[in-house]
């Protein structure tokens, strides 16, 4: 009887092993790793029409299904969102013109209404991995955006390539390219001043928002870093470890990229506010990456040679304002900017997007924005943050 069941025991492990051992070697091709870490074949979104977005509760033609060129010849599927106060005091003209999808956009009125708004902002959402832009929470969070001034705040979200209606397959460099391609859409193309647009996103997206900010702020390409979780187990043996890393082929690191943005903001004299955000009940990347963001933004302000971490440690304990069941802020203050920890109680990690923190967050950035300021918000990063990036003043052409 023992002798059987330590054979059934041996062969479970046996056949979990090498599964284990199966997926390491999958995830050593581009292919696989791409669906794993994208999951960009699953739209969640089966049976709906894009190009109908009436279908996730808007009203009709308040959104307009266009593509945006991102290299040739590649185009991402995207939608813009038009505010629903400004949206009622032109609806009858809006219910006049063709829906679905358009192709000359400049003769759209939601775009004039855009582009002649001089109090007008856009947001420009990037999404997290998988699905579609009109998957899951990302409809309703698109919709809690633009509450904070219902009148002002535009939207605007795009498919990566190879998600969606976007064809193509995505890779980090590529993902990159298409984000650029949008901003410089919205500053060059549809000439929108950059004072008068802030970037949100999550998860994912704020992976990219961090090398969109630093490539603004640097004017050099994006090239970034990090790990995959999976490989966890095989942190112990390093060999081992540092073997199957060589076969990532996209590598995403928040935390570098942030403390290069704040340091190059510090250098240059630009403003700028940077604020992580996470809920305690996040249970897709635990709350406590957050505070390791924090130190890496923080890291930027502070001298070489200065024991940063202690430091750090130290005044946080100082700073801290407890908020109760709402959770706790910690704000780091110098002469350019502000670096902001906040940690929820509650959120998790799609419902904290539409939560009031984020709201917020870019809302206080839409009313304190000077006319000659260029700020792009960066929201909800890899572990639910919420990050606003500054960027210095520029002329349309040199941001391209």
């Amino acid at each position: 009887m023992i002798f059987t069941s330590l054979k059934h025991v041996a062969i479970a492990v046996s056949t979990l092993a090498a599964m284990y051992i199966g997926l390491l070697g999958l995830l050593t091709t581009p292919w696989f790793q791409a669906h794993v870490v994208y999951l960009h074949a699953i739209s969640m979104t089966w049976f709906k029409d894009l190009n109908v977005p009436e279908v996730f509760g808007f009203l009709h033609n308040q959104v307009t299904p266009l593509n945006i060129q991102s290299g040739a010849p590649e185009t991402l599927y995207t939608l813009h969102t038009l505010p629903v106060e400004l949206y009622r005091q032109h609806e009858d003209e809006l219910l006049a013109q063709p829906s679905g999808f358009v192709k000359d956009w400049e003769s759209r009125l939601t775009f004039r209404l855009l582009l002649d708004g001089s109090d007008a902002r856009l947001v420009i959402h990037f999404h997290d991995a998988g699905g579609t832009v009109g998957s899951g929470y990302r409809t309703p969070n698109y919709r809690a955006v633009s509450a904070g001034q219902p009148d002002k705040i535009h939207v605007l979200t795009f498919d990566y390539r190879g998600f969606g209606r976007t064809p193509g397959t995505p890779t980090e460099e590529e993902i990159i390219t298409d984000a650029l391609a949008v901003v410089n859409w919205a500053l060059n193309v549809a000439s929108i001043p950059p004072s008068r647009i802030l970037i949100f996103s999550q998860s994912l997206g704020t992976a990219v928002n961090t090398a969109v900010a630093e490539h603004y702020a640097l004017q050099i390409p994006a090239v970034i870093a990090g790990t995959i979780p999976i490989l966890g187990p095989l942190t112990k043996i390093p060999l081992v470890f540092d073997y199957l890393r060589s076969f990532i082929r996209d590598k995403w690191s928040t935390n570098t990229r942030t403390a290069s943005y704040v340091r190059a903001s510090e250098v240059s004299g630009s403003r700028y506010r940077v604020t992580i955000i996470h809920a305690e009940d996040e249970y897709d990347i635990p709350w406590r990456h957050t505070p390791v963001v924090f130190w890496h933004a923080i890291s930027g302000t502070l001298l070489d040679g200065l024991d940063g971490y202690e430091y750090v440690h130290q005044m946080k304990s100082k700073i801290r304002k407890d908020l109760g069941a709402a959770g706790s802020v910690v704000e780091w203050k110098t002469e350019h900017g502000i670096i902001r920890e906040e940690i929820l109680k509650h959120g998790l990690h799609d419902l904290v997007m539409g939560s009031r923190a984020p709201q917020s967050c870019h809302l206080q950035l839409c009313v304190s924005l000077a006319e000659d300021a260029a700020i792009l918000e960066v929201s909800a990063c890899i572990y639910s943050h919420i990050i606003h990036f500054p960027l210095p003043a520029m002329d349309h052409e040199s941001q391209t």
